[in-house]
């Protein structure tokens, strides 16, 4: 049984829980167009995985063939997730009113043509404009792509659907740096952002056979959408100045943004349909699981930024070197991902997630604490118990979260968990960026700070499950 299910909520929310119950039983979409709306969406998520993570390998290159600066460079990466997470939780209120499946297929259509235009880019202005139309398709993709896989998956599999959606990211992430790679090594540059159109292409032959979802009366709350989108931006927006030795400007507009959101979120409060789900994140179960993904996204990507410097820098690997060792990450979770997806339908969510974050702490500790002479087994063998452990975490967490709201909200906590999701990797990178600046991001520091915060992980998802037991001894 998955816990939380049945937490006791706030007044404001009791239709919510009357709606949940009723979709308890959701069948999904029927067989073989099942497989086809599988394939779809897998499709569609690959090349956004692909493209957000392949351009990393570019840089060098680009900063070369366009003549810009390094620095310059990185704003083909910045200004991509700068709009997509502007872009998530408006584009998840819009695919509630007028279908999930039209706004997804929108996504895929826009990023496709802007990704063929990438071809006949020559300066970096023209580049970057492109790259912000991308990140505003791969926000309408990414913003449904959960509340389609509710609608795809019966209740039953819905965690082993979701863990071989989280094989399929993380198999695009593993094969993005080597297919870069060698299209630099063989192809002009353009090719790089060029090669995921075809991806974008089969997704939209195959999409006919998405469910529609959403489509509610109401012309939406345009208002509630620009100033999430604006909140967003000052958010990360501000992290990123402040990574970049802007620090008080980086401060101020960061500082700017949580008090926007702060107004925000009292405005959403009084609302029956919020843009931001404030009704739904204010339950216990799923506010708690926000809470623990955060923490854990943090943490991750705290390892995943500073281990290369470490690797490289402090340990002596070549960058090709680097590479290789850190592929035990994204191979480990495509094992993991499935066996905890389909573990997560039938074992207690904390159970697992917790069981998976001690066995991810300790991955972590021993890399922390890992010699500076040691070998390239010693750092994989590590790198595989602090992932297998992610794993087992990450997929219950999800279904916990999605599995916990009315499926005609499932867009609207779709948007917000990767929004959590890619507010995590930036504030991620940022710390590593001022522990590089103070001289300790080359060193055991940063694994043991993720550590700490996978720690953190594990006490949210524990309260969230002393909150539950609570709950139910008081009937």
């Amino acid at each position: 049984m998955i816990d939380g299910g049945a937490d006791a909520m706030p007044a404001k929310v009791q239709a919510a829980r009357l709606a949940r119950r009723s979709d308890d039983g959701h069948p999904g979409v029927p067989t073989p167009r099942r497989w086809l709306a599988i394939a779809a969406i897998s499709f569609g998520n690959a090349l956004l995985v692909v493209d957000g993570a392949i351009a990393n390998v570019a840089l060098p290159t680009l900063s070369r063939e366009l003549g810009v600066t390094a620095s310059v460079a990185t704003n083909v990466i910045v200004i991509y997730q700068l709009v997509l997470v502007m872009g998530l939780l408006p584009m998840s209120s819009l695919g509630t009113r007028i279908g999930l499946r039209r706004v997804y297929q929108a996504g895929q259509v826009l990023f496709c043509l802007s990704s063929a235009a990438c071809f006949f880019v020559e300066t970096m202005p023209q580049l970057l404009v492109l790259r912000a139309v991308q990140g505003l398709g791969a926000a309408m993709g990414l913003s449904v792509s959960v509340a389609l896989l509710r609608a795809i998956y019966p209740s039953k599999t819905l965690g082993a659907g979701l863990g071989f959606n989280s094989v399929v990211i993380t198999s695009s992430l593993a094969i993005a740096p080597t297919i870069g790679g060698f299209i630099l090594a063989h192809y002009a540059w353009q090719w790089i952002f060029v090669m995921a159109a075809p991806l974008a292409v089969l997704s939209l032959i195959v999409g006919r056979a998405l469910p529609t979802g959403g489509r509610r009366d109401g012309s939406g709350d345009i208002v509630g959408s620009v100033w999430i989108a604006l909140t967003m931006a000052m958010l990360i927006g501000g992290v990123q100045l402040a990574s970049h030795s802007i620090m008080a400007v980086g401060i101020g507009v960061v500082a700017c943004g949580v008090i926007s959101l702060v107004m925000l979120v009292r405005r959403e409060r009084r609302r029956s349909d919020p843009v931001v789900p404030v009704d739904l994140i204010a339950t216990p179960v799923i506010g708690l699981s926000m809470l623990a993904a955060l923490a854990a996204f943090l943490g991750t990507g705290m390892i995943i930024v500073s281990l290369p410097f470490r690797l490289e820098q402090a340990m002596g690997f070549t960058p090709d070197q680097v590479g290789l060792l850190l592929m035990p990450i994204p191979l480990t979770l495509m094992i993991v991902n499935p066996v905890s997806g389909w573990l997560s339908d039938r074992v207690a969510a904390t159970k697992l997630g917790v069981s998976g974050l001690i066995v991810s702490i300790i991955g972590l500790t021993l890399l922390g604490t890992m010699p500076a002479d040691a070998g390239a087994f010693a750092v994989s063998w590590r790198l595989v118990i602090y992932a297998a452990g992610f794993g087992f975490f990450i997929s219950p967490n999800s279904r916990l979260i999605v599995g916990n709201v009315p499926i005609d909200r499932t867009a609207s906590i779709g948007g917000t968990m990767q929004t959590v999701r890619m507010f995590g990797q930036a504030g991620a990178a940022s710390i590593v960026g001022v522990l590089l600046a103070l001289g300790l991001g080359e060193g055991g520091f940063p694994a043991l700070l993720s550590a700490g915060m996978l720690s953190l992980a594990a006490i949210f998802s524990l309260i969230r499950f002393k909150s539950y037991k609570r709950r139910i001894a008081a009937g």
